[in-house]
């Protein structure tokens, strides 16, 4: 497909259902999806989701917000299975880079999501902190991006440019908004997506014609407007 879907979600009946699916190819979690998947216990809760998911990656994101911390929970995260990422903000609340702890963590071979990256500086400054070897994605927020009235497309193009140079590094298109979003991703070359579930299932329906969806759209009115027993 030219791009990789990672399924963004955290519920475990829902990791279980698109684990079987051939379009998905590993998943993201955070926080806040964790806390709405019920996660109670985050190591427990974790290793639940990693017995249905086995082989595909699957990213688990550190919750602390300082650098010491933040590194015990990496290493830790990191030993939870050889296709856990570990997910570490690419700033603190505090507005302090992590480049102390997305090194130390680089250089102890552990495969890193950096997260909640908006621009192609914090790109530039990510890959001059890591080697050449380890596994890294940056996680580019397009769709808070966007609903902050900003245009998140020059910042792909300069991050895909620059990471070009890099064989181990991935630019991911991360906080989806609609399907066609995919298609943008996949045309910029980026070289993962990560979308949740509802809209995944709205790609694989992709290929209607205009014609199809303009029939599609006047029988949905014809079919509310007789409900509603409308009359004039």
């Amino acid at each position: 497909m030219g791009i990789k879907i990672f399924c963004d979600i955290a519920d475990l009946a829902l990791i279980k259902k698109f684990y079987k699916k051939k379009i998905v190819n590993g998943f993201t979690t955070n926080p806040s999806l964790m806390r709405k998947a019920g996660a109670k216990d985050y190591k427990s809760y974790s290793k639940q989701l990693l017995r249905y998911c086995v082989k595909k990656p699957i990213s688990f994101e550190v919750f602390a917000d300082d650098y010491l911390t933040m590194i015990s929970q990496g290493i830790n995260i990191s030993g939870w299975g050889k296709n856990v990422y570990v997910k570490v903000p690419v700033v603190n609340s505090r507005n302090q880079f992590m480049g102390k702890v997305i090194r130390e963590l680089n250089s102890q071979n552990i495969k890193l999501n950096i997260t909640a990256v908006y621009s192609a500086k914090q790109t530039e400054k990510i890959l001059k902190i890591i080697n050449k070897r380890t596994k890294v994605i940056i996680s580019i927020f397009a769709g808070r991006a966007g609903d902050a009235g900003r245009d998140p497309i020059p910042e792909f193009k300069e991050s895909i440019r620059l990471a070009k140079k890099y064989k181990n590094v991935e630019i991911l298109w991360a906080s989806v908004r609609e399907p066609y979003n995919y298609l943008q991703a996949k045309q910029l070359g980026c070289h993962i997506i990560t979308i949740p579930p509802s809209i995944i299932e709205k790609i694989e329906k992709f290929g209607k014609s205009f014609n199809q969806l303009t029939i599609e759209t006047v029988k949905a009115f014809l079919v509310d407007s007789k409900k509603s027993k409308f009359k004039l």
